[in-house]
């Protein structure tokens, strides 16, 4: 069963925008999402073309290799890299969504008070795996960007086109994790400020 909510013209056209009346009519998991979820969805919307381009290199060296016998040494890489930094950056997309795996059974069999409790304990939770896997990915884009005595350099793939993007695709991982845990920072200071 999907639920339809009001776009933003119907909530100016009713009067409801931002009122407590369309807070009441939203899903409790609806209610969490801010301002900076909105722009961060704005911001995966557009990377999802990233999914088109991926593609289309993908079918530019088929069609280089098996119509012209001519490959490309940089497609499949290029591709890989893409493909990497959708996956990183669908995480914060779908959490300014909503849209992860959520079991709501016990939150559901609470009483509202306790299921309060509960949304503040997963967003403690949250943080707190943003980070431990933060600071795993700080590791990896660190080795990645730095020699062993600290000199600057970008890992490289070790190809033939022996490209930095391995390093690029680190970062990415990185930057996609600190989104997450600014993303729920701003939620922990929405909990705190939303009315009981």
């Amino acid at each position: 069963m999907s639920i339809n909510h009001p776009t933003e013209e119907e909530l100016e056209l009713t009067g409801l925008h931002g009122s407590s009346e369309l807070d009441a009519s939203l899903p409790d998991a609806d209610k969490e999402i801010t301002a900076f979820d909105r722009l961060v969805e704005k911001a995966g919307q557009l990377c999802a073309w990233l999914v088109l381009v991926a593609m289309l290199i993908s079918v530019y060296e088929v069609i280089a290799r098996y119509l012209f016998n001519s490959p490309t040494i940089w497609a499949h890489e290029t591709t890989i890299f893409l493909v990497a930094a959708i996956f990183a950056l669908g995480g914060p997309y779908a959490l300014a969504r909503n849209r992860h795996i959520q079991i709501n059974i016990l939150h559901d069999m609470l009483p509202r008070n306790m299921q309060k409790w509960l949304r503040l304990l997963n967003l403690l939770i949250g943080i707190g795996f943003c980070i431990a896997i933060g600071y795993a990915a700080w590791v990896l884009s660190y080795n990645a960007t730095h020699t062993p005595t600290g000199d600057w350099r970008l890992q490289t793939s070790g190809s033939s086109w022996d490209s930095p993007l391995p390093a690029y695709t680190k970062i990415i991982i990185l930057l996609s994790i600190v989104l997450m845990a600014m993303q729920l920072l701003v939620r922990l200071g929405a909990f705190f400020r939303r009315k009981p």
